[in-house]
């Protein structure tokens, strides 16, 4: 084997961790530069299949992790702004994904957050932001949070998965709660007024970083 071969094989798979909004990207740039791709895809399911797909056909890329983040909408009376949503699967009307290592991201994120309620469940994609009796309808689904680009960030990924190890490539969406039955939200310029979720964003990339390390074990 080369040295150019070896150093390749030697080198852990990437993590790509996308989020939609200048603001979502803001907090995760500011926890500081990591071992990750940051991408920043745009708002709404199109642009998030669309930038994800092009991201993981670059060089390099090929066998790498994708965890989907930002704020969402909690749909569970008794959510917070500032709690954070770990999802088992994500829906859209593409399908179901299911999510890698579920049990250890909460875990990673109860570390990495403490005093934040981590909450686990379905994780249900929109092409709007949902108000109202729309929430209590995807609720009934058995859904717990809805965002626009999750769904459709882990389903461009998984798609991909021709060029990936046997079994797929390790996928996760992790969310931060800015809007739940109790505490709807009026308008995303909210966000930007000091609410907790961009703290908490920004706190939990170390947790991304153990989920992806233990993601990585199995394949070795």
């Amino acid at each position: 084997m080369s040295a150019a071969r070896g150093d390749a094989a030697a080198r852990p798979d990437p993590l790509l961790v996308a989020c939609a909004l200048r603001i979502e990207q803001a907090a995760l740039r500011s926890a500081g530069r990591g071992d990750h791709a940051l991408l920043r895809t745009g708002m709404g399911p199109r642009a998030a299949e669309r930038s994800v797909g092009r991201a993981l056909e670059r060089p390099g890329m090929e066998r790498a992790a994708v965890l989907a983040t930002g704020f969402c909408a909690g749909l569970v009376p008794g959510m917070h702004p500032g709690d954070l949503v770990v999802a088992e699967e994500t829906r859209d009307p593409h399908g179901v994904v299911a999510c890698t290592g579920t049990a250890l991201l909460a875990e990673a994120l109860a570390r990495a957050a403490p005093g934040r309620t981590v909450h686990t469940g379905a994780l249900t994609g929109s092409d709007h932001v949902v108000r109202g009796q729309e929430r209590a309808q995807l609720r009934a689904t058995g859904a717990i949070a809805v965002d626009m680009e999750s769904a459709a960030t882990l389903w461009a990924a998984t798609r991909s998965d021709r060029r990936s190890p046997p079994g797929g490539r390790p996928v996760a969406a992790v969310r931060v709660i800015v809007d739940a039955p109790e505490h709807e939200l009026v308008r995303i310029g909210t966000v930007r007024g000091g609410i907790s979720a961009f703290r908490v964003l920004r706190a939990v990339l170390p947790a991304f970083y153990d989920w992806h390390r233990s993601s990585l074990l199995p394949r070795r």
